[in-house]
């Protein structure tokens, strides 16, 4: 009886020892490794980000140099009509500022369609650089053993210490990236 006593009291201990520990929390890693980019830097100080950037600035401003003429047709066919309208029967005054009509709806319509291609194509830009920053994020996290890497505005980040901040690191290895596409 006295052994069985015993076993049993060890056996009350080492449960309740286990129990202890099971409810303890777990300490902390020593060094946390979770990491924050910030996307719209890597667009804004990349080479492939500035490329972009700069290809889109050109495709702009052709598309303004369009409107900008057609605004001049406009502008020369009005004061046209301003000047002349008078001297013109009434038939082909309506048909002139029909036909002014006309082409400043389809100044407006050009000017709508070239707002929308540049936005589809910058949002073409984000995503590729996103697609191609994804593939280099996880490589780095993998590299660097990083529990989780975070992009900083979208992660809402309020407060992280600056060591924490890779995008640097990231500008680095995406550039290094991009040339050697660039040379293949």
């Amino acid at each position: 009886m006295r052994g069985t006593l015993a076993a049993s009291m060890v056996v009350t201990m080492l449960l309740a020892g286990g129990l202890a520990r099971a409810q303890a929390p777990s300490a902390p890693p020593a060094v946390s490794r979770i990491a924050f980019v910030d996307i719209q830097r890597v667009l804004v100080r990349s080479q492939a980000g500035l490329a972009a950037r700069e290809q889109l600035e050109r495709e702009k401003a052709q598309m303004q140099r369009e409107i900008d003429t057609r605004r001049q047709e406009l502008d020369k066919l009005r004061e046209d009509l301003d000047k002349k309208g008078s001297l013109l029967t009434a038939e082909a005054r309506r048909e002139k500022e029909e036909a002014l009509e006309r082409k400043r709806r389809d100044a407006a319509r050009l000017a709508d369609d070239f707002q929308r291609d540049l936005a589809r194509k910058e949002q073409q830009l984000l995503v590729r650089v996103q697609q191609d920053l994804a593939v280099i994020i996880e490589r780095l996290g993998k590299q660097k053993g990083y529990y989780m890497i975070v992009e900083r505005r979208g992660a809402g980040v309020l407060y992280a210490v600056p060591d924490a901040d890779i995008t640097d690191e990231l500008i680095r290895a995406y550039d290094q990236e991009s040339a050697g596409k660039g040379k293949k």
